[in-house]
């Protein structure tokens, strides 16, 4: 019988949770496995709960998004800086929006939306011979070299081409 001091663990077993584990081991036949690391919530079930006790309270659900809000808008801003350059700039972008899933609704649609098509175009590149997968990924590089040497030249005012070809 558990009184109102027991501590119940985050699973929501109802077992109170102390130094029980040999006890359970041996009654299950499992002697010597530590059966509280079989328990253990994942990362997953602990976020959930945490941001379930934050959305409980109506000034931590305001904090929570307004703070989920300002690290999303931070994170896309970055990306969105980045996307001209050689580097992971969409990808910094997408994890922005996945901050915003978090809170937001249509984040979470707009995520999904993009998760379905770029695995549809992932399958459908895979499909295609090696001839045609090296002829798009030179078509890609040709495509950022020439974003990044425009936004160099805009930027900067260096041409790259002319730059590159004086040292040779």
């Amino acid at each position: 019988m558990m009184t109102g001091t027991d501590v119940v663990d985050a699973t929501g077993s109802g077992r109170p949770s102390g130094d029980d584990t040999t006890e359970d081991a041996t009654a299950n036949g499992e002697a010597g496995v530590d059966t509280s690391v079989l328990n253990k919530p994942s990362w997953r079930e602990r976020m959930s709960t945490t941001l379930e006790v934050i959305r409980a309270n109506p000034t931590g659900r305001v904090v929570l998004k307004a703070a989920v809000a300002l690290a999303g808008l931070l994170v896309v801003a970055i990306g969105a800086l980045l996307i001209p350059l050689p580097g992971p700039g969409w990808l910094v972008v997408l994890g922005g929006i996945g901050i915003w899933a978090i809170e937001f609704s249509w984040a979470r649609r707009l995520l999904a939306f993009t998760r379905r098509y770029l695995l549809m175009w992932t399958r459908w590149v895979m499909r295609r011979s090696w001839t045609f997968r090296i002829a798009l990924g030179l078509a890609g590089m040709v495509f950022v070299s020439a974003v990044v040497w425009t936004s160099v030249y805009l930027s900067f005012d260096i041409n790259l081409v002319t730059e590159v070809l004086d040292r040779l």
